[in-house]
This record gives structure tokens, sequence and C-alpha cells, in this order.
């Protein structure tokens, strides 16, 4: 029995109009459900129909929105293909959308995605409008984009026709670059909705890179790169060009790299973007850091930090002189954690300055100041200039050389704070790095106060955590790993049965949302200062540290991971010995 005579036999529709409605759909190439739609009957009717006929829930779209995070399971060309959508993720189980059930084609696609997706799915029956609803969320960035670069393509078409008959320099495409950007829509459309999609999308930065045969456009979101648009090289110089425009750089420099920013107001709030470009074999390649203001200045009672740590570092920003380093690579939050210090710190009674490249957020009370090193404004000479504007607290962007961490240790030394970052592995390794760069011993072991190692790692979303249990085998690497710490301190580890890998939700396919800091904190003591000054190394500075409670980022992490924070695959991400659940 099919869904007409289904319709028919519950009083719905006469049973001698079937053959007019099936002749009707043939000849007008519409759907039985949308010829039906046309007569008056209710679509809900049908579809509550269809669905009890064929045993198969229905899902009605209404206004709700489709996260954007689980288009990725499904390509629009398979949606468009199959007549199936993603509608989200529940209880691990990918939820699909689909008009015709019976479509064995189809369902042997789904079992497909399934196996790639590494999980299984659940079918429902949904009308073909709200199948049309799914398709433009799919379109929603792409669909705009793709809009404006045909009209873009059709423009630089148009103008190569005009160069052809005048000359085929470079200078004249360079020419017409700069009129495309200055007078054609299309290209400001492209540029625009790939910064708001960005922002919206909680991306951190953007890379667009022209790859020889198309350009390439790739969000950075929680740390990982994904590619989100794909456009056509003949775009990639009028994109380029806009961008170097609105970040004030010089349109005819192509052979060196070049920095520049800008400012948007989106959603009603301003976001700042950093730019960079860099030249490459098929063209300039162009990095925009998202510094969303919206997001605020973060306070360090938000940073995740426990409470020891908190009391350590809270202590260290109260003292009238010292320094304060934090080490980490590019991308670990070391500016953050800087400005939430700041941001904590007395700057009514006291002359706060920072010397930054460049100057990410603006807080109040604090003296900010972006050196320039292409006009010898540097670090080390902007040091100079701020012990001359009687400062209490100074913070330095980074020690990058011999001289900025020298004059940075003098600073501390006669009676200013200082904070600032530098690039080593962990905590322990600032010592070393300091003595590397000509810093004596003797003068390490009285300023520094303390050293922040740190790294962002994946945030669980609540409720997507995955129970793994502690036993066997990942319970004795566990219990080794703390095994160097004194038992007062080993006491303090929350160990528990189980810890919690990302399961996807509805609401947070990934299963992870956000990102959060591991810390490392290196607290100076009297035993630490002796042990500066009599053996410098790593191994020897390490034991007393550990002797004295500090907790490495690995630790930091497998409590974090215990505390359903982080799910437990982070905790292999910052190196050492591998933990695994089997």
């Amino acid at each position: 029995m099919n869904l007409l005579s289904v319709l028919a036999e519950k009083n719905i529709i006469n049973e001698g109009d079937i053959p007019l409605i099936k002749e009707e759909a043939k000849e007008s190439g519409e759907t039985i459900e949308k010829v039906l739609e046309n007569r008056g009957i209710d679509p809900d009717i049908t579809l509550k129909t269809k669905g009890e006929h064929l045993n198969v829930p229905i899902w009605n779209l209404g206004n709700k929105r489709i996260p954007f995070e689980v288009f990725k399971y499904i390509p629009e060309e398979s949606a468009l293909h199959y007549k199936f959508v993603p509608l989200g993720v529940k209880d691990s189980v990918l939820e699909i959308g689909i008009i015709d059930p019976d479509n064995i084609e189809a369902l042997d696609a789904m079992n497909f995605i399934s196996s790639k997706a590494g999980m299984p799915f659940k079918v429902y029956l949904i009308s073909v409008a709200d199948f049309d609803k799914v398709l433009k969320m799919y379109k929603g960035f792409s669909g705009e984009v793709n809009k404006a670069v045909s009209e873009l393509e059709i423009g630089l078409a148009a103008e190569e026709r005009k160069d052809k008959k005048k000359t085929k320099t470079d200078d004249k495409k360079t020419e017409f670059a700069t009129k495309v950007i200055k007078e054609d829509a299309p290209v400001t459309k492209i540029v625009a909705n790939i910064i708001r999609y960005a922002v919206e999308g909680r991306a951190s930065d953007i890379h667009i890179e022209n790859m020889g045969d198309f350009v390439r456009v790739r969000f950075r979101v929680d740390g990982i790169l994904h590619t989100s648009l794909v456009l056509p090289t003949k775009t990639h110089q009028a994109v380029v060009a806009r961008i170097k425009v609105l970040s004030s750089m010089k349109l005819d420099e192509k052979r060196k790299p070049q920095d520049g920013r800008f400012s948007t107001n989106l959603n009603e709030h301003r976001v700042d973007f950093r730019v960079s470009t860099f030249p490459s074999y098929y063209g300039e390649k162009v990095v925009i850091r998202i510094l969303d203001t919206a997001k605020g200045i973060w306070k360090l009672d938000e940073m995740n930090l426990d409470e020891r740590n908190l009391k350590i570092i809270r202590k260290a920003i109260k003292r009238p002189f010292g320094l304060v380093l934090i080490s980490g690579p590019t991308g670990s939050g070391k500016s953050t954690t800087l400005y939430a210090m700041l941001n904590e710190m007395d700057r009514e009674t006291k002359n706060v300055l920072s010397l930054e490249d460049p100057v990410e957020y603006n807080i109040e009370g604090v003296s900010q100041s972006q050196v320039r090193p292409e006009i010898g404004y540097t670090f080390a000479n902007g040091l100079r200039t701020t012990l001359r504007q009687d400062p209490d607290i100074i913070m330095v962007g980074e020690i990058r050389d011999k001289e900025t961490a020298q004059l940075a240790v003098q600073a501390a030394l006669t009676g200013h704070l200082v904070l600032s970052t530098i690039h080593t592995n962990d905590s322990l390794g600032v010592i070393p790095r300091l003595i590397e760069m000509d810093v004596d011993p003797f003068l390490i072991a009285p300023t520094l106060v303390i050293a922040i190692a740190q790294r962002l790692v994946k945030k669980l979303c609540p409720g997507a955590g995955k129970p793994i249990p502690v036993e066997g085998s990942l319970k004795l690497m566990l219990e080794k790993q703390f095994s160097d710490l004194p038992e007062k301190y080993r006491k303090t580890v929350p160990m528990s049965k189980e810890l919690f890998n990302a399961k996807p939700t509805n609401e947070c396919p990934s299963g992870t949302r956000g990102r959060t800091g591991v810390y490392e904190i290196l607290d100076m003591n009297k035993e630490l200062e002796e042990t500066i000054l009599k053996n410098p190394t790593e191994a020897a500075i390490r034991k007393i540290a550990r002797e004295n409670g500090m907790f490495t980022m690995k630790e930091d992490a497998i409590i974090k991971a215990f505390n359903k924070i982080i799910p437990f695959s982070e905790i292999n991400m910052l190196g050492g010995e591998m933990l695994t659940s089997e």
C-alpha cells in the first residue's frame, strides 16, 4: 500500500483523485507531497501519515537551526544526490533526515558515512520543505561567497579582455586589482563573509593561501585548522588586495612580508584583526588573527588554575619587584595570562607600562606601547625608555635576545616588577635559557619570582564525557606519573575511578568546545636560589621543585581530566610517556 492509498483509507483524500494526483506530479515534476499541499492537504498530516505507514519517526525542523559542526558528517553533494541531511548528534548517534526512507541507494550511502564517522545513525522522515531549509543552511556561507565569486570572475574576465587590447604588463594587472578593491562590491562581499563566518564560528585565525589550482581558506577552531572554503585562483589577487587595503599595507609590495591590522563591528561589538602576509611560490599567503573584544580580558579566576597555583600567581604579582616569566610556544595563551595578571593589578596607584608586538587588547589604566623594530624601536630600546617613565610595573611582550633579557633582569633588580614571556619547553627550562642569554646565575636567583609554563588543550562540553575506567595498566601509569612527589602532595590529587573522553552530543557534535590552559609553575624559594647559584641544571632544579610540590603540565592535565574539564586524549598531547586505556 502506497502513501496515496493510506491517505484515501483515512479519508484524507478521495480514492478517485489518486490517478489525477499521480498524473499531476508526473506532468509538473513535483513530488506527491507537494501536489497534495497544492491541493490544500496539510503537509504535517501528510508527513505524519507517511511516517506511521513506513514506521519511521518524523522530524519537524520548525525554527531550529542545525549546528554548523554536524554538516561535516555529510557533504553537500551527498545530501543533494541522496536527499538526506544531518540533523544533529544525540547520545553519540548521528541523526539523519531523509525524504524517501525506501531509497536503498541512500541507505547504503548512510552506512558508508556512518562507518567513516565512527558512530551509528538514526533515520528520521522529514518534509521536502525542511529538507530545503537544511540545504540552505549548507549554502549559508559558501552560497553567499560563491555568488560574489561569480560576479568577481565576470568582472575579471571583462577587464582582462580590455587589458589585452591595451597592454599585458603586470603593472596593469596591479592597477586593476586596486581598482577592483576600491570600486567593486564582489570582492568586498567575499572578504566580509569570510571574516563574519570565522568570527561566528569561534575561529582564532584565518588562513588564505593560493595552492596553484585553487585558493584554500582555512579557519583555526580550538587549535585545529579546517578547510572552510575553496576559491578559484583568479580571485586570489583581488582578495589579498582587499585585505591589504583594510590593513593599510602597500598594495604593490609582494616580495616582502607585511604586517597590519584593522577593526570592524560585528553583531554590535568591535572585533580587531591582526594581519600578516607572507610571499610564497603561488602568491602571497595571508593569515588573519581574530581578536574578539567581546570576549574581553580574562580574569585569573576564569582560567581553570587550581587553588594552589592561583595563590602562587597572586602572591607573585603583589611583589614590589622581581621577574615573572611565562613560557610556551606560539598560540599557547601566554599573552592572555599576562593580560589577566595586569587586569588584577592596582592600576590606580601604580604606574603600569607595557611594550607589546602588537597591542592585542586595550587595558584601562595601562600605558601600552607597540614596538616597531623596522624603525629601531625594539623591546630593548623600549625597555630603556620605560625606565625613565617612573614605572612600578613593566610588561615586556617577549624576551627575544640577550640585550632584552639583561635589561629585564636589571629592571627587576632596581625595584620594578617585570612581567614577560620567553620560549622554553617547560618552566624549568627558563633558568638555563636566561643563562644562555648571558644573564649571570647570581642575578637570576634574587630576581626571578616565578616561571610559568603553559599549553592550551580542548575542553569537554557539559554532558559530553564518555567514562574510561581507571584500572589495570592505566592505573599503574597514573600512579607512576606522581610517584616522585612527596606523599603530602600526592594526597591532594583527586584520583577517581574514571577519566573521560569526548562524546558527541546534539548541542556539541565534536564533544569538545573551546580550550583551557594547563600549567606548570616554578615557585622560587631559598633552596632553589642556592641550587641556581651552585648547580643550575634542569635535573637539579627539577629535584628541588618536585620536593616543593611542583606539578608538571601533564599532571595538571590529568587532574583536569579527573575533574571532567578536558578529555583524557588531551593528556598525551603534552608529551612524556603515552597513557593508554588498553
